[in-house]
Parts: structure tokens; C-alpha cells; sequence
């Protein structure tokens, strides 16, 4: 190949071959145009569905021009990288309510640092090829549209849940961007096969997904439990239910995920203690054991102040409990006002359950039915 005049076509395939050679699972090219975004953009911002994450509209326009970004990038190399660890347990643990719900990204390693050595290290083999190379790469890390650009490089279709699809990955993977000065030739676009499926806008617990494809963030069980950094809002508290670090509810109802692949990165594997954890013992850690047991983990980056607030809600939505009440109890003071509001208010829910009437189960509802009809014990 000559470095004066690249034969485009034969360096965008040998890119492709290197990328998944590096553990990617999908990669695709796109140009920097997302001129088109910008209007949704603006009236998403202007709904005001991005909450506290005043990050999303500080840089303006720059989301749209991938080339103010980083000046002279013509393309961007856009790579998937599955996610979904095996034994997730997503039901199991959503149906045991004394336990916490992570989402499924975040049981393992952080993934932030992994990906983006790893398109470094394909920009560094790329430049090997071609000199003259450019780049730059960004891993959830900079003001891009990630999933418009990985649309365009033709890695799925952005869903009614707004997350990016895929027909053969579902939506359990990560994205990640490299931006480079060369023409290369681009994918056709694909813009979707989710039909009339509105199953992910039935199944949010707080009704984020106000119509198909906007999120109001505000209401987000993700946002609420990450980005969010002050009270949950009252009303959105008992939805939230046993998810204490993001929710994965509308990817667990979508039918593309069905046969979805497992990582084959043992860093996204679930560790240990925070694979189905019982709520009372996360309760129990200290900020030691949480900084201990986060370490590398997406988890840490929200600190023990709003873990507690997190925990707190589940386990007000727990059930009944008086060893719940004694250790919501013990934990008031521990941390600040706004974390012992959340608890006054978990205290408050497992007070009135306390005292509501025990629903008798199928043996004694039996009974009752034997006495009530004056039927023999035996019957």
C-alpha cells in the first residue's frame, strides 16, 4: 500500500480485521455529519430530560461536530464491546426483594479504562500502517453522540429505549469512539427493526421513556441512582424497588436480547460481593468495606454517600422486616441530613407494613376456609 495514495477501501477492511483480531466485537466506520441530531438534541435539552447532567449541554453544537472535538478528524472508527457476564441472574434477583439490584455493566471492572487502551493501542497498530494517521479516542468521555455515530458505522439502530441495537448482540454491549484523519469509505446506515414492540415503555418502572426514542432522564432509575447527587424524588422511591445501582429493565423485556452473547472479557464478570447481594449486609459496610469492594468498579464513582441513599430506598421498599427497622436505625447520623431523610423515609415504609394485617398464606388461608364452612380437618 502506498502511503501517497492509500487504497482506502483495503485499509478500512484491514482496520476492521484488527479490531476484532483486539477482542471487539463489532466495528464499523462513519463520517462526522450528525447535523441532522442537533434539533432533537436542542428540544431534549430544552425539555430539560437531562436533569443534573449539566454536562450534556455545556458543549453545545460540539456534539454534533465530532471535528471541533478533535480539528482535522474526517471519520470516526466507531467498536461494540459485549458486556452481559455469565450467571446474571437478572430475574432472580429482581424477584428477591431483600436483595440489591446491580445493573449488569457494573458488577465487574470499570470499563471506561479497558476500552480505551485498547482503541489507543488499534490507533498506535493503524499508524504502523499509515503514518501520517491522526487519532484520538474516547470511551463515554467527551461530548460525542455516541450512538448516532455507532448507527451510522452501521452497528444497529438506536431503539425506543434509546440504547443502540444490534439483531445478533441485543443492546448488552459498550461503545467506544476513534476519531481519525483519513477518508475512509463508510457503512451504510441502519435505521431499525423494532416495529410496533413498545415492550421497553411498558416495562419502565417510573415511566422514563415518555414515547418512543426520548428518555426523560429526571426519572431515569439510572440517573436517579448515579447521576443524580441530592434526594430522590418522593414519588419515584417506591418504584424503584430493589435497584440500587442503575436498572436494567428495559433491556431484560427487549426480544433482541433473548440470545444475546456473554463477554468473553473476565473483567466484566460479577465479583463476588456484589453478585445478588442481600441488602442488610451492603447496609453493613462501612466506607472502608465500600471503597474496598468498589475498587475498579463503575460503582465507586458514586460514592458511599449516595450508595447509603440508594440502599436505603431498597430497603424501605423491602419487605417488613424489624431487623430492617434496626438497621436503618442504627444508620442514622452515619452520613449527612439528606441520607437520613432517605432512611426517616424507608423507616416510614417499613413501619406501615409492619402494621398492616399479615396476608395468610395458602395453608392458612386452608384453615380459614375449613372453618368458615365448618368442613372436617381432613378435608
Amino acid at each position: 500500500m502506498s502511503a501517497s495514495t492509500p487504497d482506502w477501501a483495503a485499509l478500512a477492511a484491514q482496520i476492521k480485521s484488527i479490531a476484532l483480531e483486539m477482542g471487539f466485537c463489532a466495528v464499523g466506520i462513519a463520517d462526522v455529519d450528525l447535523t441532522e441530531e442537533w434539533p432533537r438534541l436542542q428540544q431534549w435539552l430544552e425539555s430539560q430530560y437531562h436533569g443534573e447532567m449539566d454536562y450534556m449541554a455545556r458543549h453545545g453544537q460540539m456534539r454534533v461536530r465530532p471535528d471541533e472535538l478533535h480539528p482535522g478528524t474526517l471519520r470516526v472508527i466507531s467498536v461494540a464491546l459485549d458486556y452481559l457476564p455469565p450467571d446474571a441472574g437478572f430475574a432472580q434477583t429482581l424477584k428477591q426483594p431483600e436483595k440489591g439490584y446491580i445493573s449488569r455493566y457494573a458488577g465487574g471492572r470499570d470499563y471506561h479504562k479497558l476500552m480505551r487502551n485498547r482503541l489507543k493501542h488499534l490507533g498506535q497498530r493503524i499508524k504502523e500502517v499509515l503514518p501520517e494517521l491522526d487519532f484520538r479516542p474516547f470511551v463515554d468521555s467527551a461530548p460525542l453522540l455516541e450512538r448516532p455515530l455507532a448507527r451510522n458505522a452501521g452497528l444497529g439502530w438506536v431503539g425506543k429505549h434509546s440504547l443502540l441495537l444490534n439483531k445478533k448482540a441485543g443492546s448488552w454491549f459498550f461503545l467506544g469512539e476513534l476519531l481519525v484523519n483519513l477518508p475512509l469509505p463508510v457503512e451504510t446506515r441502519h435505521d431499525g427493526d423494532c416495529g410496533s414492540c413498545t415492550a421497553c415503555l411498558t416495562s419502565c418502572p417510573t415511566g422514563a421513556i415518555v414515547e418512543p426514542y426520548i428518555v426523560d432522564g429526571r426519572r431515569c432509575i439510572s440517573y436517579l441512582t448515579i447521576e443524580l447527587d441530592g434526594p430522590i424524588p418522593e414519588p419515584l422511591r417506591a418504584p424503584m424497588g430493589n435497584r440500587i445501582y442503575g436498572c436494567d429493565d428495559c433491556q431484560l423485556v427487549c426480544p433482541w436480547n433473548r440470545s444475546a452473547p456473554l463477554t468473553k472479557e473476565s473483567d466484566f464478570h460479577i465479583r463476588a460481593a456484589l453478585h445478588q447481594p442481600d441488602l442488610l449486609s451492603l447496609w453493613g459496610w462501612d466506607e472502608a468495606t465500600f471503597l474496598k469492594h468498589t475498587e475498579g468498579s463503575p460503582i465507586r464513582r458514586i460514592g458511599f454517600r449516595r450508595w447509603q441513599r440508594n440502599l436505603a430506598v431498597a430497603l424501605g421498599n423491602a419487605p417488613a422486616d424489624a431487623a430492617i427497622v434496626k438497621a436503618l436505625e442504627s444508620g442514622m447520623g452515619r452520613v449527612d441530613s439528606m441520607v437520613d431523610e432517605h432512611i426517616q423515609w424507608a423507616l416510614a415504609q417499613q413501619a406501615a407494613k409492619l402494621a398492616a394485617p399479615v396476608e395468610p398464606n395458602r395453608q392458612q388461608q386452608r384453615l380459614i376456609r375449613i372453618v368458615e364452612k365448618g368442613l372436617p380437618r381432613d378435608a
